[in-house]
């Protein structure tokens, strides 16, 4: 009989075999579902946790009820983000693509590479004036703190002449 069925469906008796063992199994379910399960388990109380809270705000102090966990002070002052203390920091400029010169750049300009700050920055410049000017962009890997991807990075916005 599966023979011919697996013929004319084109699938292969152990498919079959396992397609009608799913069937199987979905109807022994459905019908445990929907036939002998108790009805009331289904159904769910409402519970009234007034008494589990009252013992809960009872058991702690003062310090530790719903309201001292409220933050003192407005949201600006917690956050600090104010537009005040926003415009503190300001935004990094970042060069454009090859637009830095590596043997001219000062620090200034050297910071607005990615990856780089000031000290990064300073130590670009010790190393230019130590070999009289760069040749090409290995000689930055002797920069402590550059490595081959902080390099990568650089090579997109700087240029040697």
């Amino acid at each position: 009989m599966l023979k011919k069925l697996s013929e004319k469906i084109g699938f292969t008796q152990t498919e079959i075999k396992v397609t009608i063992l799913l069937l199987v199994i979905f109807a022994v379910g459905f019908s445990y579902k929907n036939f002998f399960r108790d009805n009331e388990l289904i159904s769910y109380k409402k519970f009234d946790y007034t008494k589990e809270d009252s013992i809960f705000f009872s058991s702690g102090s003062e310090k530790d009820s719903a309201e001292s966990i409220q933050p003192e002070g407005d949201k600006d002052n917690i956050l600090e983000l104010n537009k005040k203390n926003i415009n503190k920091f300001p935004a990094k400029i970042i060069a454009a693509e090859k637009s830095i010169d590596l043997n001219k750049a000062g620090i200034d300009m050297l910071t607005t590479l990615p990856n780089v700050g000031k000290k990064t920055a300073e130590r670009i410049v010790e190393l230019r004036i130590k070999l009289g000017g760069f040749k090409n962009f290995n000689e930055l890997l002797k920069v402590k703190n550059i490595g081959d991807k902080r390099l990568a990075k650089i090579k997109k916005y700087a240029y040697i002449k």
